[in-house]
C-alpha cells in the first residue's frame, strides 16, 4: 500500500481495500471504493508530491495492524476542509506525523482509521487557531 500511495496509484491503493471498506480520517469518513478513491484523489491534488514514510509498523499480529508515518508534501492545489471549503495552494511544505490502525480480512483492508493532528497541518500551511465566538 505504501508504494501505491507514494506513486499516487489509485487503482493500486484500491486493490488493498475490500469493496465495502471504510476509511476514517480527521477530514471525514469514506465508504467503498468510489469514496475512498475520491479521498485520496483530493489529497494528491492538494499535495502533488505527497509522500508517506512508514517508520514503525506492527503488522505481524492479530488485527489491527498499526503504522506510524511521516507525511511530506508541498501544498500546490486546493485542500478541502471538513466543512467543504477549500484552501488554495500555499506553496508551503508540510511534514506531519500520523498513525493508523488497519483491520484486515482475507488480505483486504476492511477498516482503515487514520489519525493526524489537523492543527499541525494547518499551522504548517500558515493557518492557526481562529477566534472562537462564545455565546
Amino acid at each position: 500500500m505504501t508504494d501505491a500511495i507514494n506513486m499516487h496509484d489509485i487503482r493500486g491503493i484500491l486493490a488493498c481495500y475490500s469493496p465495502g471498506a471504510v476509511y476514517v480520517t480527521p477530514s471525514g469518513v469514506a465508504e467503498g471504493h468510489d469514496q475512498i478513491a475520491w479521498m485520496y484523489e483530493q489529497f494528491f491534488r492538494a499535495f502533488p508530491d505527497f509522500r508517506a514514510t512508514a517508520w514503525f509498523e506492527l503488522g505481524d499480529c492479530e488485527n489491527p495492524a498499526v503504522t506510524e508515518w511521516t507525511y511530506t508534501g508541498t501544498h500546490e492545489g486546493p485542500l478541502m476542509l471538513p466543512d467543504g471549503r477549500e484552501i488554495r495552494g500555499t506553496g508551503r511544505h508540510i511534514t506531519i506525523r500520523a498513525t493508523c490502525s488497519t483491520f484486515v480480512h482475507d488480505d483486504k483492508i476492511v477498516t482503515h482509521r487514520e489519525y493526524f493532528d489537523q492543527l499541525e497541518l494547518y499551522s504548517q500551511l500558515g493557518f492557526g487557531l481562529t477566534k472562537i465566538e462564545h455565546g
